[in-house]
């Protein structure tokens, strides 16, 4: 069972402690008070004082997968199960980065990633496909435009690694948008493994220049003529 709370606002990171600290833990950690339990969380456990590994089992936490993710947001968000869908295929398996996606509408931008993956497998037509690149931006480079592009590019993204994903026939549950695969499925016909893989580091690409401050309708204009 997914717990109900979120612990992020609580946990630092143990390998933060001074060797002082770290030592000051080691009879506690050695003979714990019987009623109590001691999580010592890090990402670089081999930082920690070889004294305190010692002492302690080491316990390896995956991601969360994106209906998990979507379970909490609905469960303890009020999240709509679109929005809670869309979010989590973005949230790379952490609540946290889920919620902080506040600024975005991520249910339309992966409408929009969508609609330009169906839009770019119809057709050639440079003048079409750049005409398609206005949906993608507003009139102006504001910020929230930026933000906005930049959540439509991550979910394009997303959805380019599941189509990767059912191009090699893996099984629906490993999809970030497993509740999409059924209007994925028929854009298999056009995108070729070769040009699944072009076109995601293409969105790569477009991240980064969107990072440098490249104005956003420049951006959209060039990846939509790259998919």
């Amino acid at each position: 069972e997914i717990p109900k709370r979120d612990w992020s606002s609580d946990v630092c990171s143990s390998d933060l402690m001074v060797p002082a600290a770290q030592n000051a833990l080691l009879k506690t950690l050695e003979e714990p008070p019987s009623a109590s339990v001691f999580l010592l969380v890090s990402s670089m456990p081999d930082a920690l004082l070889p004294t305190v590994l010692s002492r302690c089992p080491r316990l390896r936490f995956a991601a969360l997968s994106p209906d998990e993710v979507a379970t909490v947001l609905m469960r303890d968000h009020e999240y709509t199960k679109p929005d809670a869908r869309a979010a989590a295929a973005d949230s790379n398996g952490s609540v946290a980065l889920a919620l902080a996606q506040d600024s975005v509408d991520v249910a339309a931008a992966r409408d929009a990633a969508q609609q330009l993956l169906t839009q770019a497998a119809q057709t050639t037509d440079r003048v079409r496909l750049i005409d398609a690149a206005k949906n993608l931006t507003g009139k102006s480079s504001t910020a929230e435009d930026r933000d906005q592009l930049g959540a439509i590019l991550r979910a394009t993204g997303s959805l380019l690694r599941d189509l990767g994903l059912l191009a090699t026939q893996s099984n629906t549950p490993s999809l970030a948008n497993a509740d999409l695969a059924d209007e994925l499925d028929p854009l298999l016909k056009r995108f070729t493994r070769d040009r699944i893989t072009r076109a995601y580091a293409a969105v790569d690409e477009a991240l980064g220049a969107l990072e440098r401050n490249v104005s956003p309708k420049v951006v959209a204009d060039w990846i939509v003529l790259q998919l």
